[in-house]
C-alpha cells in the first residue's frame, strides 16, 4: 500500500489508454486532428475527458457549462453524459478552433445538444447571470486563459446550483504550481487559485492528479 499518489510511466499511462477509457470513434478522430495542430497541448487527455463524464453523470446534470472549448474534445465528452434534453453551454473566443469542434459534435449525434456562444467568456457569463441564470447549472468546466480562472470561477459559482460542481483544469501546470517562478504567471495564477479554493467556505474540494491535474469544487 502506497501513502502518496503513484506517478504515471509511460507505461501506466499505456495501461490507462488501453484497458480503462472507452472512447468512441469520432472522439478518437478529433484527437488524432488536434494532435496535428500548433495548439494540440491545449487538448485534454481522454482519461481525464472519460472521468469527467462520470462526474457528470454522478451529478444527474442536465445542465454544464464549458469555459474553452478549443476543438470540442472535452464538450464531446459532457455532451454524451448528459440525458436528452441536457445542454451544454460553451464558451470560446476562436471561430476556427470551434468549427472543427461543431463537425465532430455533429457526427457524434451531439450537437443538439450544445450552445456555442463565441465572445470573451467573462461576457458570456455576465449575459447568462444578467438573464437570471444564476444557480441553475450543475457542472462547469474552466479550461480556458489562467490568469483570468478566478474570475471565471466566482461567476460559476454564482451559476451553480447547490450540489453542482465546477471542474479546473491544468490545476497542476505541469508540476510548476509547486514553486512557480515570478516570471510564469500562468503557474503563479493557478497556484493561488488552488490555495484560494482550499480555503473557500463555500465549497468542498479535492484536487485530482489527473492528467495535468483537475481541481474539483463542489458548491455548498
Amino acid at each position: 500500500m502506497s501513502t502518496r499518489t503513484l506517478a504515471v510511466t509511460d507505461e501506466i499511462q499505456d495501461y490507462l489508454a488501453r484497458v480503462t477509457v472507452r472512447e468512441p470513434e469520432p472522439f478518437r478522430r478529433l484527437r488524432a486532428e488536434t494532435a496535428t495542430m500548433e495548439n494540440a497541448g491545449m487538448q485534454i487527455a481522454p482519461e481525464q475527458g472519460q472521468f469527467m463524464a462520470l462526474l457528470v453523470e454522478l451529478l444527474g446534470a442536465r445542465r454544464a457549462l464549458e469555459i474553452g472549448t478549443f476543438t470540442g474534445y472535452s464538450a464531446l465528452w459532457v455532451a454524451t453524459a448528459l440525458p436528452p434534453g441536457g445542454r451544454l453551454v460553451c464558451c470560446d473566443i476562436e471561430r476556427a478552433w470551434t468549427d472543427i469542434a461543431q463537425r465532430y459534435w455533429a457526427e457524434a449525434g451531439v450537437a443538439g445538444k450544445i450552445d456555442l456562444r463565441l465572445g470573451p467568456a467573462l461576457d458570456t457569463l455576465d449575459a447568462l447571470l444578467a438573464e437570471g441564470a444564476a444557480g441553475t447549472f450543475d457542472f462547469a468546466f474552466i479550461d480556458a486563459d489562467k490568469p483570468n480562472y478566478d474570475n471565471y470561477y466566482e461567476r460559476a459559482l454564482r451559476l451553480l446550483r447547490s450540489g453542482g460542481l465546477v471542474a479546473l483544469d491544468n490545476a497542476l501546470s505541469d508540476g510548476r504550481v509547486a514553486a512557480p517562478r515570478p516570471d510564469d504567471p500562468k503557474a503563479r495564477a493557478m497556484d493561488q487559485l488552488n490555495r484560494k479554493i482550499c480555503q473557500d467556505e463555500r465549497v468542498t474540494c479535492s484536487l485530482v492528479p489527473i492528467a495535468d491535474g483537475l481541481m474539483l469544487a463542489r458548491k455548498r
